[in-house]
């Protein structure tokens, strides 16, 4: 009797902590409105001329912490966090020499960490921030989080990140648009707040160069989630282009590109079950793609990144209104040493 009453004492404690911690959780969940402005820092002054090249890339970072080495337990590997501090600081470094090699005139970038366990509470948006002195940039947040309890012995922890855009030119406004579409309680409570940012600079015609930075879901079941959220893209790229803006959408699409073939590329990997084709009613009038199908860009984490056995695909590209010439798209090969995804840049001339 003795033994079952200890028993039925811990069991107790143990429900009343998970209570207490779901409580604490619920309360202190982030709850975005569905369109928030956001903060301009540091903005330039440059107007966009017309018929002239412009650069944009697109770079998940995968928060300075999945490099070559690592694997990540939501694709079938074990690790949730970067290695170690030392390693996020290394990645985060090179990094920046990558984009520095580009040298585009905006670019974004997503999986942006400000304070999270997993990348050793560096705050990423800081630091690039110091890095690039004569960038404008906006931050949407999209992950914020008190506690992430899994994998249970290796936890996430605290997560606060988001997606950011940086500019060489004069910025006029920035919007961050909430996503639709959540996971049930208490699985939403754990998950990122999908969203898009929408920035718009100055054109010396007065009309607005209007880029969109987005990072779609990846492994919900059933695609449900992921229907609603490229259809209210879907329709806010209608709206937009009735305006006559010239428009710019990138990203990490979290789907295989259209005409993309991840089996061009050599891989022992089956097809992993979160990678899904962008459906084709997602064809949107008026506008074209800019993606690169020579390169894939991202890589699978089931293991660290061994050539020739990840799956490689490309999910990361662009879809760009038809008022816009495009020069070319390349994807820079960092055969994934310090993320998990390669830059995609398009070069673009305004008419």
């Amino acid at each position: 009797m003795q033994i079952l009453s200890k028993s039925l004492a811990i069991i107790f404690l143990v429900l009343l902590f998970l209570g207490l911690f779901l409580f604490y959780v619920s309360v202190t969940d982030y709850k975005p409105d569905t369109v928030e402005m956001l903060a301009i820092n540091n903005n330039q002054v440059k107007t966009i001329a017309l018929n002239e090249p412009i650069t944009i890339t697109t770079y998940n970072i995968g928060y300075a912490g999945l490099d070559e080495e690592q694997n990540f337990f939501a694709d079938g590997g074990k690790n949730s966090r970067a290695s170690n501090l030392d390693k996020v600081k290394e990645n985060l470094e090179e990094i920046v020499n990558t984009i520095d090699k580009i040298n585009p005139d905006v670019f974004m970038l997503q999986e942006v960490d400000v304070k999270s366990s997993r990348s050793y509470k560096i705050n990423q948006k800081e630091y690039l921030s110091i890095k690039y002195p004569n960038y404008s940039y906006v931050f949407g947040k999209n992950y914020d989080v008190s506690w992430v309890p899994v994998p249970v012995f290796k936890p996430m922890g605290e997560i606060k990140s988001g997606i950011a855009t940086y500019s060489k030119f004069y910025t006029k406004s920035s919007h961050r648009y909430d996503l639709p579409g959540k996971e049930k309680w208490p699985t939403q409570l754990f998950e990122l707040d999908r969203c898009f940012t929408e920035t718009r600079y100055q054109v010396e015609n007065d009309k607005d160069l209007v880029v969109i930075n987005l990072h779609l879901s990846a492994f919900e079941e059933g695609g449900f989630i992921r229907q609603q959220q490229l259809f209210f893209l879907k329709e806010h790229l209608n709206e937009e282009y009735k305006k006559g803006s010239y428009i710019v959408v990138g990203g990490d699409w979290n789907h295989n590109l259209p005409d993309t073939d991840p089996y061009q590329f050599s891989h022992e990997e089956s097809w992993p079950f979160w990678l899904k084709n962008l459906p084709d009613d997602f064809s949107v009038d008026g506008y074209n793609w800019a993606i690169d199908y020579a390169v894939p860009t991202v890589r699978t984490m089931e293991t660290e990144y061994k050539k020739g056995y990840n799956f490689l695909a490309s999910i990361d590209g662009f879809l760009v209104s038809d008022n816009i010439e495009i020069n070319y798209t390349t994807t820079t090969d960092t055969y994934f040493k310090n993320t998990d995804h390669n830059p995609v840049t398009v070069e673009i001339i305004l008419r």
